[in-house]
């Protein structure tokens, strides 16, 4: 099960925070999935059930075929890029080792 005290350790490393009642409502809402998954895992032969794409189904829906458009190069894109690195836009560190 998670615990507040979890959640704040997580938030911290991700160099996040909430308000402390924000914490509260997370636990709760953790603890029902959890729950939901229990569930769910009670299902007889659910591995045998095909995942599904769309939360309903829509027959009339069509996808359409993917085409290569116009697109930046790697000059425009570091144009815009506040640090850069080997061609690449350097971000902050997020996630702290310990995870």
């Amino acid at each position: 099960m998670i615990k507040k005290e979890d959640l704040k350790r997580y938030a911290n490393l991700l160099m996040f925070d909430m308000a402390d009642n924000e914490y509260d409502t997370l636990e709760k809402e953790f603890k029902t999935i959890l729950k939901q998954m229990d569930h769910i895992s009670e299902i007889k032969d659910i591995e045998k059930v095909e995942p599904m794409t769309f939360p309903f189904l829509n027959e009339d829906a069509t996808l359409r075929e993917d085409e290569v458009g116009a697109y930046l190069t790697v000059g425009e894109v570091l144009d815009n890029a506040k640090e850069e690195v080997d061609d690449q836009v350097k971000v902050p560190k997020v996630v702290d080792e310990d995870v």
